[in-house]
């Protein structure tokens, strides 16, 4: 058990004298331990391991929906084209990069062009390189076509 000594605070200006009781080894400490510290580092790297990789998956799926979009909108400029031409040979696309403007994520392009016919495919570049749903495609039929699951990569 720790000693606790006492000792006489002298009182000013008039007040009675105080007994005050000092526990040996009391220090008024500011500041962290280490202990605190690395339970603290351990909490946030925690939360990193978790919201990290959501946050990824997020703006995958975000630049999924984005290119997808460009993809239908392309194939509404085929029709058109179509329309006036009965033909979609000679088609040029307005649309080659996801998206429109900034850093490609996805290049455009039409493939398999015959008169009554195409293909639109949006191949990963940049970031999405290794997105696993990889070339995303599109007929002139409304066909869906993805180097990995087309229901994971076309309905979410």
């Amino acid at each position: 058990m720790a000693r606790i000594r006492t000792i006489n605070k002298h009182s000013h200006a008039g007040y009675d004298k105080k007994m005050i009781k000092i526990a040996p080894y009391s220090y008024n400490l500011k500041g962290f331990t280490l202990i605190e510290l690395m339970i603290a580092v351990a909490i946030i790297g925690v939360i990193a391991a978790v919201a990290f990789p959501s946050y990824q998956d997020h703006v995958r799926r975000s630049n999924r929906a984005v290119v997808k979009g460009l993809l239908y909108e392309n194939a509404q400029l085929l029709e058109r084209f179509y329309t006036q031409n009965s033909q979609y040979t000679g088609a040029i696309l307005s649309i080659t990069q996801s998206p429109k403007t900034g850093a490609a994520q996805y290049n455009i392009s039409l493939q398999a062009v015959a008169n009554n016919t195409f293909t639109l495919q949006a191949i990963p570049t940049g970031s999405m390189a290794g997105d696993v749903c990889g070339t995303l495609t599109l007929t002139n039929t409304g066909v869906h076509g993805a180097g990995g699951g087309v229901t994971e990569c076309w309905d979410h």
